[in-house]
Parts: structure tokens; C-alpha cells; sequence
């Protein structure tokens, strides 16, 4: 596998011209895309736009879901393997080395997308007239990439990088409505998943339930998880996750039969006061203050 540290370097592996910018390029897909068969990582950012007749886009471990006009996001030293790939329509890749980004607020911003942390079966499919604003962004990216680029490039460039980013979050929004109505809820899948964790005895066996665990099970990518849930019911996974273990707190704390740190232990807390201050923060108690208040009652 080639891992490429610069951008010139990825251009003369692919045979492509030096890029106008060593830290910022596009590079134009018609009918195939000029990488070839290969796996490869680079330092940089990856944001592409395609419409697959035939291939394989591997990322990470999964192959991307090429069915319609696709946009994919990679970050830094993530391992791409492209295979045998043959495309409908033109499309497009950005590839932005990290360092470009240094001093820029997009430096800090773009961590924060998280798309990029998707699996690539998650990729944002685009409807036509959305694809069109991306493509309206891009043909403004590239006004300022082929010109003489001067001390003002770099900002209106990266503006418009961050205006496709903002465009891409809300049409993941648009997708994950659309997509949930085909495929179930998420909540009702994630929430059955853990009532199993727990009722099978796996708090004792494994402790916690993690996020990367019952993402696993649903077949989900944890970020993608997250951002599912969050849009279904405005609580990320992990909040799920303590409430559920709450309320099931609440069920033993009403038997006075285990004391608070049995039921912790219980529950799959490794210590004590771990579980009191969650138990606290879900619900403004300690579990013996709640445990009074409901005796008092």
C-alpha cells in the first residue's frame, strides 16, 4: 500500500499534472477516474462526488454504497482502495493536505463533521438539485484553483470548502428522515439491542455497554449511530445509553434488597462513585436520596 505525504506525490504516482497548489487540489473524473486499481492513504482530506456504473470504493473495511450520485468524505491516513471503477457522469475529487488548513478556522471545523468518521456504506446520496449546488460550489473552487492564485485564494477557496461541508450536513439530515421511514426506526432498533445487553446478563459479563458495541450489532457505524439518534430524538447515543441505565437503577433502588453498591456492580459500573454522580446528573439525586424519596412516598 503507497502512502503519500504531499500532494505532488499522489499527482506523479497517477501520472496527473503537479497540482496548482502543493497542498490543495481537484482532480476532474469523467468516465473513469485516473487512479487505477491500488489502496493508498495520504495526509489529507479526501471529498469526492461520483455516479458508479461498476466498481468498488473500499474505506476502512466497508465497501461505499454506490448506487446514485454519491459524495464521500475521508480524512487523514485513512487506508482508500479504489477496484475496477467505471462511472455514469462526471465527477470530481478534492484533496486538501492538512497543513493547508493550519491558521484556518476550517482547521478546527472540519474535526467536528462527522461524516468523515462514517463507514463508507454510509455515503450522502444526493437528489439532482442538491447535486447541483455542490457542483456550483465546485465550479467556484475551481475559478480560483486555475487562476494566478494570490494571497486571497487560499480563503475564498476554503469558503467555499466549508460551504459544501454545510451543505453536506444538511442533506445527511434529509437522508437520515428519508432513509429511516425505508428502514425502521433507529431508536427502536438501538433501544431492543440494549434491553438485550441488559436483560442477557452482559453488564456482569462485559460491563458498560459501549457505543462502538451496539453500533457493531446494528451494523452501524458509531458517528453514524450517533447522528441517527441524535436527529430521531435530539439525544446522542451515549445519553441513550445512561438513561436507559438509570431508569434501571430507579427499578432496583425501589428494593431495598442491594445496597448502592451492589446495584452499581449490577449495572456494570467498575466503581461506586461513578454510578452516584451519573445517577446525579440524570436526576438531580444521590441513589440513597432517591431511595428515601421514594420510601417517603
Amino acid at each position: 500500500m503507497n502512502h503519500y505525504k504531499t500532494l505532488s506525490e499522489l499527482h506523479r504516482a497517477n501520472g496527473w499534472e503537479e497540482p496548482e497548489n502543493p497542498l490543495f487540489s481537484i482532480i476532474g473524473c469523467q468516465n473513469s477516474c485516473p487512479l487505477g486499481d491500488r489502496e493508498f492513504s495520504i495526509d489529507g482530506y479526501v471529498i469526492a462526488l461520483k455516479k458508479m456504473k461498476s466498481g468498488v470504493i473500499m474505506y476502512g473495511r466497508t465497501p461505499y454504497d454506490n448506487t446514485n450520485g454519491s459524495m464521500y468524505f475521508m480524512k487523514p491516513r485513512q487506508i482508500i482502495e479504489l477496484r475496477g471503477l467505471e462511472f455514469e457522469e462526471a465527477g470530481f475529487m478534492i484533496f486538501i493536505h492538512e497543513d493547508y488548513l493550519f491558521g484556518h478556522e476550517l482547521y478546527n471545523i472540519i474535526q467536528k463533521y462527522g461524516f468523515f468518521d462514517y463507514e463508507v456504506n454510509e455515503a450522502l446520496h444526493l437528489s439532482p438539485k442538491e447535486e447541483g449546488t455542490i457542483w456550483e460550489l465546485l465550479d467556484k473552487i475551481k475559478i480560483e484553483y486555475n487562476n494566478n492564485q494570490d494571497e486571497y485564494s487560499k480563503e475564498i477557496m476554503l469558503g467555499h470548502v466549508a460551504s459544501i461541508l454545510m451543505y453536506s450536513q444538511r442533506f445527511y439530515k434529509r437522508q437520515f428522515i428519508n432513509r429511516t421511514e425505508l428502514s425502521g426506526k433507529t431508536i427502536s432498533k438501538f433501544e431492543h439491542a440494549l434491553q438485550d445487553y441488559i436483560k442477557n446478563g452482559k453488564l456482569q459479563e462485559m460491563g458498560l455497554p459501549s457505543v462502538n458495541h451496539l453500533a457493531e450489532l446494528l451494523y452501524i457505524s458509531p458517528r453514524y449511530l450517533t447522528d441517527l439518534l441524535k436527529q430521531e430524538t435530539g439525544k446522542t447515543a451515549l445519553e441513550l445509553i445512561h438513561l436507559s441505565l438509570i431508569s434501571e437503577a430507579k427499578n432496583l433502588l425501589r428494593n431495598a434488597e442491594q445496597n448502592v453498591a451492589e446495584i452499581a456492580y449490577h449495572l456494570g459500573f467498575e466503581n461506586t462513585s461513578y454510578f452516584t454522580r451519573l445517577f446525579k446528573k440524570q436526576t438531580g439525586l444521590k441513589p440513597l436520596e432517591f431511595r428515601k424519596s421514594v420510601h417517603l412516598n
